[in-house]
Order: structure tokens, then C-alpha cells, then sequence
């Protein structure tokens, strides 16, 4: 441990000991408690290094008086102390572990209603057992008792607590051979000193952990079954550290358990409480996982268990368990086709489709189905259920379906149909139950979700045209969420991307015409979320290619609407009011464009145009979403257009506008156009690497004079070197990186960092100067601070530094005199920076200055006389440094 810190701590203690004055912030006993943690899983003992904790630790105790969040701090930290062999024996003798665990105390004294307290008590207790004498004192302490009733607490932290501390007992001291267990040599290496002693704890460790599994498996047996709805909770919370224990126990834990619990469990499924069915699967599917044998064969008490849930009455629960049964994963042939079975129930009973052919089963749901169905709530709740499984289905080997996914298409097509009000049921007696459904924004976006999900089906195309026309229609009805619109949007997406090759020969004019118009509409729409929506489909319809002809190729969105009319439209957009609508109506004109660049064709009129509103965006619009789609428009259009075509003017524009941005993200994309264009201006130079692909140096590593003499041997790569050196400074690249380095934000100036050492790795072979302007002003000004001193030697000399100078003013004055331009020499500057010890402070968590014990006690023991200090301004506060 520091020694700064060993000199602090006793203040400290006695700063939170006392209990006439609280501390002002909480956090602070966390973090101190992470810090002992750590010195403590590191091998070292607290109490060795810390003496002054055993007198804390008794006094805090002592007192009646002490604050609530300290107690549980204190109790925290002396199952810290005690979850070392040498520190369990040095409190015991003290008596410490005897006072600070004793409940009667406690609870004499009356601190045992607050919860803080018992959450303390029950951490404490969590911390110490790790070593068998610890759990030898838990066991004759009878503290099993008291654990069991904190599991069914008012507070829920406080029985969540109680749960993970069952568990922790139950799975920590599991037998050496049981999967997952820890070796008992390697669980009290310092209190077993012999083998005699060894063979002695692991004989007690066996007894009391025997004890300990009887106490807890009985009640878990016991308080499994509810027996009224005042016991719910407590049925509950068993549910719920079932599913712990069952997860992670070895072989024999998982079969003492299920033979313990497995006829409880039956009385559970058979009270058919809708309350406990998502945990109740929940149990199962966790000992569904761990009981298999190596032959995948599940335990046959489990396997009966989950049968018998499949088969249950109330048709919320089946739907509910035969849910949770499909999204767990599992296929085994008879619950996977079960589930299936009841989960596309209720959409045959809706849609009048025969999608469970003549299952007997099917059939025993069939009419309780039905009159649950008749409830809107009830409706509305299980269809939303059964269409969010369309993912899985198609998923599952087509041996488990009761019907090939491509008959499921119609029906969920049918069901929004029926949705809409656009058509009715086929079948009689069924029409309660779709006005059930009509207008609901819910059953819509999960039937919408469904048939995106189902397009991935073989045999999904011959469906493609009637989806196609349902999907228009929702689009075209006036009375549509935007929700709704959008998930309708994503499923027009999906489909024409899965049957792009055939597009135009399964819609015919019509539809195209149809989905034309529309969307010609939805783009003026008073709803800026249906704007939005609709700016984002032709962005992603750019995106696909469909098959026009046997030789021809073209965007889904010229398909549709002609190239024009696209550009055209997003145009339009750019003038929207929302910020989110011009943000998408830029990246889609990106995405529109991207044919055009990449054939590396002058910009037309059009396209200037679009670029000098993009810079009025970037330079005036007060949202930062539009911006950033700026700058990523212009990364789009370098990187798409050939190698050979010359940089736009704009682009220097777009640095300097960019790389000043109030925010931080703006900046960062700015700097990855800044690493596009170093990459193209360097491209094909021997020793050239890109800046993102940048490994951090070492921090105390030397950097070689071969980093500096790269190319000096290479006369046409020097040439190079400059020239494209000269170039970068002109397009303002160089200003972009340099302010970077200097900005507040860390991710940016990681970023520039990064960059500017490639950028000097990559120039400094060149004898040639290269200058570039520092601003008096900004990050031109801060930069200068940086390099204090160094700034004589940067300058270019003979009049070239500064304004000043050129008015006749000396060298020394055009140097320091603030508030004016300073020519550079850039390659002078990529030396004198230290850009490999600032890239290792950048790297570092943006914290790593204040985050340290030693500020953690400094904040501790100045925070408390300022908290309290009566001559404290009013409205001043002293926060405690919440790193």
C-alpha cells in the first residue's frame, strides 16, 4: 500500500467514525470499499497494512449513533478482513465478528429496520464465507434462519441480497467434484497449515455444508407452493433463487435439489397461478439446460414438468410458457412442435388458415382459445405473443413445423388485413374476435415485425406481390401510426432486397406506380416521424440493387421513382424543419449519389448545389444531428469517389468548419475525413500505415532515428512526402489534427493524437520545409502552450514567423506576442510535440489523474470539516470527486 495512503487512513477513519457529522456523499464508502477489495484479492492483508481498521471497525460498531450508510460500510468491510483465514482468526479473537454479525445487537438497538443495514449485514456475511471456518461460523451463529426470512423482505435489494447469498453458500462449497466448485485446497490456503489440519476443516466443511443444503432445500420445498396470495412473494423469491442454484450447480446439487423440489414444482404447475408461470419456466428451462446426460436426454422430472406446462388450461399461460419455451432456444422434437402447435393456435383461429393440419392437440386448446380470444385485452396481448415467435420459426428446422413457414406468410398477411379493417374473416362466428384487433397499433407492428422476419423463408417470392400490396395499402391509409408506418417502411426494405433479382417480374406497373405515389406523398407528411421515415426508405432503397433486364442493373429507388425525382425529393428535405429529417435526407442523398462518384464524374450543377447547402448546414444548423450527417456525406463522397479524381475545394470548408464544431462527434467524423485524405495522399508510400490501424507505443519507449530516416534514402519518396505534405496543409487537414490534439474532448484528441503520429512517422524523412499557420487565437493558442519554450525554435525564421515581424519587429517579439498568426515548420512541430507520451495519457481513462486511493481519502477528509463548516456560503456545496 501507498505510504501516502497508510498516513491518511487513520484521519480518515476517525473522519467517518464519527458520528455527530455524516458524510456528504455516499459514493465515496463504495469506492473506498473497491479499493480495500482490491488489496485484499491482490494477497495483502488489510489489517497488517491498516491496523487502524480493527480500532474503526470496533468503534463504529460501539456506537448507537453511527450513520446507517457507515454501519453497512463497516459491515462490508469486516467480511472483507474475514474472508482471509489470517484476518478471520485476528477478528474472532478480538471478538469483532461476534458483535459486528450478532443480531441481537441490532436489533436492541433498533438499526435493524433500516434496510441499508441489513443489506451490510447480508454483504458482510457474503464477503467473509469463502474459506470453511468462515462457514463453520455462519452455521453456528445460526444464521441460516434469519437469512431465509430477509429473503422474502419488504425491500427488494434487501431479499435480492438474501437470494444471491443462498446462492453463494449452496454453489461456493460445493464438493470438489462437483462442475463448477472450487477445489477445497484452494478455498483456506492460510488457515489449513498441516495436512491434519486440512483433512480436519474439509471433515467439518463436509458436515456444515451438509447442514447448510438439508436447512435451505427444505425450505425451498416448503415455501414453493403458495398457500394463499399473501405467500406469492415468498413463492416468488424461491422461483427466483431456484433458477440461480439450477444454473450453476454440479451433478449432485442439481439432483439433491430437483428431488427435493421436483414434487412441489408439479403442485406449482397444477395451482395453474398466472403469476408464477414466467419464473416457473424459468426454473425449468434452467434445469431443462443443466440436467442433460451426454446423450442430450433431459431429466425425465423435468421433461414431465414442462410437458404438463404445455398442457395447462388457462390459455395465458400456455401461450406465455409455450413463449418462453421457443425463445430459450431448445429443439428437441416433442416440446419444440408443442410450443409451435400452440403458439400458431390463436393466428388460425383469427385468419380461418389451416396451419396445424389435424393435431389433436391443437384441437384440446381449441375452444378456450377461442372464447380467451373474444377478450380484446386478452386478444390484443396473446397475438402480439405468437407473431413476436415469427423470428424463431424461421430459425427451426422444418421437421418441427407443423406446416412449411411460406403457409404462415398468408395468414399474417390476412391478420393485417383484418387489422386495417381492409378485410374480414373468412370464418364464421369469428367476428368478436377480429374487432378485437381492428386499429390495434400493437397487433400491427408485431404482425409487421413477423412477416419482415418471415421473408428469409424458401419459398417466401410467391407471396412477394400480395405483400407488396398489403404493404402499400398501410402506407396509403391516412389513419396509420407513424410506428406502424415505419415498421411498414422496414418491411417493403426487407422484401425487395430478398427479391431483387426478380423485382420486376413480381410487381407489375401498378404496384410500382402505387409505391411511387405514396412515398411522393409520405414525404410531405404533416408528421415529422412519417417524414423522417420515409427520407430513411429512399436512403435504404439507394442501397439496393435490383435487376432490370438480363444485362441491367439498377437502385430500387430509380426503379421506383427515377434518379431525379429521388435527388429531388431529399432535396426538398434538406429544407425540413426537424433536425432528424435533414440528418436522413442527407445520408440518403449520400447513398443516392454514391453511383456517380464512384464513376468519377465532375460534380453537376445539382451537386454544388447540394454541397453549398450542406456547408450552410454544417456551418449554421443548430442541431448537432444534421451536422454530423454532413461531415459523414463528405466522408462518403471521398471514399467512393476513384483515386485519381482532385479534392473539391469544399473540402477545406468542411475541415475548418468541422474540426471548430461545438460537438464532439462532428469532430471526431472530421478527423476521420482529415485520415481519408492522408490515406489518399500517401497512398502506395513505402512505411505508410493508417492512423486507426495505429498500435499504442510504449511509454517509455524510445523513438529511433529510423522512425525519422524512413524514406531519407528514397529521394522520389521525400519528393512525395512534401509535396503531399504541402497538399494536406493547403486542404487544412494539418490545422484539423493539430487543433484536435488540443481539444477538451479525449475521444478527439485521442483521435488527432493518433493521426499526427502517423502523419510525422510518415514525413519525417523529408529535408524540405513545410509551413503551416498557428492562429493567435484558440486552438492555435493552446497549442503554443503546449509547446511553451519550443516556439522560438519552431518558428521559420527570416521573417517568415509572424505578422510581427514582418512590421519590423524581432524574432523574440513575433514569437510571444499573443493575438497573432504564427508561420511553422510543420515537421519541426510532429517532433517537438511529444505526441508518444501524450498519446499514453490519452489512452488512460480520462480519470486516471483523480481516480486514485489517495485523492478517494484527501476528498474524504476535506469534504467532512467543509460539509460542516458553519461559515459556509449559502448555496456552496462540497461534492465528494465521484470518479
Amino acid at each position: 500500500m501507498d505510504t501516502e495512503c497508510v498516513l491518511l487512513l487513520p484521519g480518515v477513519c476517525d473522519v467517518l467514525a464519527d458520528s455527530g457529522r455524516p458524510l456528504p456523499d455516499d459514493t465515496s464508502l463504495e469506492k473506498l470499499l473497491d479499493w480495500f477489495t482490491g488489496l485484499t484479492e491482490s494477497g495483502g492483508s488489510l489489517l497488517e497494512s491498516c491496523p487502524c481498521l480493527n480500532i474503526f471497525i470496533s468503534t463504529v460498531i460501539d456506537d448507537k449513533d453511527s450513520d446507517s450508510s457507515v454501519l453497512s460500510f463497516t459491515l462490508k468491510l469486516t467480511g472483507l478482513i474475514a474472508a482471509t483465514g489470517d484476518g478471520f482468526i485476528m477478528l474472532q479473537e478480538n471478538s469483532v465478528l461476534d458483535k459486528a454479525f450478532g443480531l441481537q445487537h441490532w436489533q436492541e438497538t433498533g438499526l435493524w429496520e433500516d434496510p441499508c443495514l441489513r443489506i451490510g449485514w447480508i454483504q458482510g456475511l457474503k464477503n467473509m464465507l469463502q474459506h470453511p471456518k468462515a462457514l463453520s461460523f455462519f452455521v453456528q451463529s445460526d444464521f441460516i434462519a434469519p437469512l431465509l426470512k430477509l429473503k422474502t423482505d419488504t425491500s427488494l435489494f434487501v431479499a435480492s441480497a438474501a437470494n444471491q447469498m443462498l446462492a453463494h453458500i449452496m454453489l461456493f462449497f460445493q464438493p470438489a467434484t462437483s462442475a463448477g466448485s472450487i477445489s477445497m485446497d484452494k478455498k483456506d490456503d492460510k488457515v489449513t497449515g498441516s495436512t491434519k489440519a486440512f483433512n480436519a476443516d474439509l471433515k467439518q466443511l463436509a458436515a456444515d455444508y451438509t447442514a447448510v443444503v438439508k436447512v435451505i432445500s427444505e425450505y425451498l420445498r416448503e415455501s414453493l407452493v403458495p398457500k394463499d396470495n399473501t405467500k406469492l412473494h415468498q413463492s416468488l423469491q424461491t422461483l427466483k433463487l431456484l433458477v440461480l442454484l439450477l444454473a450453476e450447480a454440479g451433478p449432485e446439487l442439481r439432483e439433491e435439489l430437483l428431488q427435493c423440489v421436483s414434487v412441489s414444482l408439479e403442485e406449482v404447475v397444477t395451482a395453474g397461478c398466472s403469476q408464477l408461470t414466467s419464473p416457473l419456466m424459468n426454473v425449468l428451462l434452467a434445469a431443462y439446460r443443466s440436467s442433460g446426460t451426454d446423450d442430450h436426454v433431459p431429466d425425465q422430472r423435468v421433461d414431465r414438468l414442462l410437458s404438463s406446462m404445455l398442457n395447462i388450461n388457462k390459455p395465458s399461460d400456455l401461450i406465455q410458457a409455450a413463449a418462453a419455451f421457443l425463445h430459450s432456444g431448445h429443439q428437441d422434437a416433442s416440446h419444440t412442435a408443442q410450443a409451435l402447435r400452440i403458439l400458431l393456435l390463436p393466428l388460425q383461429i383469427i385468419t380461418g388458415h389451416n396451419l396445424l393440419g389435424s393435431s389433436t392437440s391443437a384441437t384440446d386448446h381449441q375452444i378456450s382459445m377461442a372464447e380467451h380470444l373474444k377478450r380484446k385485452t386478452s386478444c390484443i396481448s396473446v397475438m402480439c405473443t405468437c407473431l413476436s415467435t415469427a423470428a424463431n420459426i424461421t430459425l427451426l428446422p422444418s421437421g418441427l413445423l407443423p406446416c412449411p413457414p411460406a403457409l404462415i406468410i398468408p395468414a399474417v398477411l390476412s391478420l393485417l388485413r383484418i387489422c386495417s379493417g381492409i378485410s374480414s374473416t373468412p370464418i364464421s362466428g369469428c367476428s368478436e374476435t377480429c374487432r378485437n384487433v381492428i386499429g390495434s397499433g400493437k397487433v400491427q407492428k408485431c404482425a409487421l415485425e413477423a412477416l419482415t422476419s418471415l421473408s428469409c423463408n424458401r419459398g417466401a417470392q410467391e407471396d412477394a406481390s400480395e405483400v407488396f400490396a398489403v404493404l402499400i395499402q398501410y402506407l396509403k391509409n391516412p389513419d396509420s401510426d407513424p410506428t406502424v408506418l415505419h415498421k411498414s417502411y422496414q418491411a417493403l426494405v426487407k422484401w425487395i432486397s430478398v427479391c431483387a433479382d426478380l423485382f420486376f417480374s413480381i410487381t407489375t406497373d401498378q404496384i410500382r406506380q402505387d409505391l411511387s405515389n405514396v412515398v411522393k406523398k409520405r414525404v410531405c407528411d404533416m408528421r415529422w416521424e412519417v417524414r423522417d421515415s420515409t427520407v430513411e426508405f429512399l436512403g435504404h432503397m439507394a442501397d439496393i440493387h435490383v435487376l432490370k433486364s438480363a444485362a441491367e442493373v439498377c437502385s430500387a429507388s430509380e426503379a421506383l421513382l427515377g434518379e431525379c425525382c429521388t435527388t429531388s425529393l431529399l432535396r426538398e428535405a434538406l429544407q425540413d424543419t426537424e433536425s432528424y429529417v435533414r440528418a436522413s435526407a442527407i445520408s440518403a442523398l449520400a447513398k443516392t449519389l454514391t453511383h456517380h462518384w464512384q464513376q468519377g464524374a465532375a460534380p453537376s450543377q445539382e451537386e454544388s448545389e447540394i454541397m453549398s447547402r450542406l456547408l450552410e448546414i454544417l456551418s449554421q444548423d443548430t442541431e448537432g444531428f444534421a451536422r454530423r450527417a454532413v461531415v459523414r456525406y463528405f466522408i462518403a463522397w471521398f471514399s467512393s469517389s476513384p483515386s485519381s479524381s482532385p479534392p473539391m475545394p469544399s473540402l477545406r470548408s468542411v475541415l475548418s468548419q468541422g474540426s471548430a464544431d461545438l460537438d464532439w462527434e462532428v469532430k471526431v467524423h472530421t478527423l476521420e475525413l482529415a485520415e481519408q485524405i492522408m490515406d489518399k495522399a500517401f497512398s502506395g508510400q513505402r512505411g505508410y500505415r493508417k492512423g486507426s490501424n495505429l498500435t499504442q507505443p510504449h511509454p517509455y519507449g524510445v523513438l529511433s532515428e529510423q522512425t525519422y530516416t524512413l524514406h531519407a534514402h528514397t529521394e522520389g519518396v521525400e519528393l512525395d512526402s512534401s509535396e503531399a505534405l504541402k497538399d494536406l496543409v493547403e486542404l487544412g487537414v494539418v490545422s484539423a489534427l493539430l487543433s484536435g490534439l488540443v481539444d477538451c474532448d479525449r475521444p478527439v484528441g485521442l483521435k488527432a493524437c493518433r493521426l499526427l503520429i502517423t502523419l510525422r512517422e510518415t514525413v519525417m524523412a523529408t529535408t524540405t520545409q513545410v509551413f503551416c499557420d498557428l492562429p493567435g487565437r484558440g486552438w492555435g493558442q493552446e497549442l503554443r502552450k503546449v509547446l511553451s519554450v519550443k516556439m522560438k525554435d519552431l518558428a521559420g525564421g527570416g521573417g517568415r514567423c509572424v505578422n510581427g515581424a514582418e512590421n519590423g519587429g524581432t524574432e523574440d517579439e513575433c514569437v510571444v506576442k499573443e493575438g497573432e498568426d504564427v508561420t511553422v515548420d510543420v515537421c519541426e512541430v510532429l517532433r517537438s510535440l511529444d505526441l508518444n507520451d501524450r498519446l499514453d495519457v490519452l489512452t488512460q481513462s480520462s480519470d486516471h489523474i483523480h481516480n486514485s486511493p489517495l485523492s478517494l481519502l484527501q476528498d474524504i477528509l476535506t469534504a467532512r470539516p467543509a460539509h460542516t463548516h458553519t461559515d459556509t456560503q449559502p448555496g456552496q456545496e462540497v461534492i465528494v470527486d465521484c470518479y
